[in-house]
């Protein structure tokens, strides 16, 4: 038990300095999938059709083939297409492995986003458009607000998936927390302890982040807004909404 636990000791922080790789990789990937997620979200909601099927077929593309198969066309399939057309093209680990989780979660945040919108009332809307606002102001600053707030669980539980799903960028090579485990195993010959310990990085990756999106759903929500706002009120002895001047 004791030489087990000197085992995982000594692995930690290279486990550790992967953990903070495999942070770095969702977050950005995360970051450019809500970029495009958000587009294409907002384009399958558009009035034209051959936009619309479009976005459809990249969504369901993307969601309907596993990521492993898309890290595979992306880093070994696309350099060889790029050269027959006379283009020197290379990818390494690191920029095949954040465009693929990018483009994956792009088609997951889009559904997300779609959703979100359409759960707005259609009158927030209207109501926007008896004010002057276009239909981008009335997007901007009228109904993504609001469908953003909405979108905030689901988009917590795709952060938390492709947390996980960093993992496959093992078999192109990439040296994240998983493939640091491995290499450490190759080492040691102690697989139970070292994968044990691996699990227990991602687990407690999972649950911060799973904690900080609760976090953020609770202080953009407008109930508690409005009391963090009448706290401050009282800290500073003005009256607040409810009471007099």
């Amino acid at each position: 038990m004791l030489q087990a636990l000197e085992i995982i000791w000594n692995a930690l922080p290279n486990l550790l300095w992967g953990a903070l790789i495999t942070l770095q990789l969702t977050a950005l990937s995360i970051f450019f999938g809500m970029i495009a997620g958000s587009l294409i979200g907002i384009v399958r909601l558009s009035q034209s059709p051959f936009v619309r099927l479009a976005a459809r077929a990249y969504v369901d593309f993307f969601r309907g083939t596993p990521l492993l198969v898309q890290l595979f066309m992306i880093y070994f399939g696309i350099p060889p297409i790029a050269r027959s057309l006379g283009i020197s093209l290379t990818f390494d680990q690191w920029t095949a492995a954040v465009i693929a989780l990018s483009l994956n979660s792009a088609a997951y945040i889009a559904e997300i986003v779609r959703a979100g919108i359409q759960s707005i009332e259609l009158g927030q809307r209207e109501a926007s458009e008896s004010l002057g606002l276009s239909g981008i102001q009335a997007m901007r600053y009228v109904i993504f607000p609001q469908a953003f707030r909405r979108m905030i669980p689901p988009l917590g539980n795709e952060f938390i998936s492709m947390l996980k799903d960093t993992s496959l960028v093992t078999v192109i090579g990439f040296e994240e927390l998983f493939r640091r485990g491995q290499l450490i195993v190759a080492q040691s010959f102690r697989p139970f302890e070292i994968y044990a310990a691996v699990a227990l990085v991602y687990l407690a990756l999972t649950l911060l982040s799973s904690q900080c999106f609760s976090l953020l759903e609770q202080w953009m929500n407008p109930v508690e807004r409005v009391k963090r706002r009448a706290k401050k009120l009282e800290v500073a002895g003005l009256p607040t909404d409810g009471e007099e001047g």
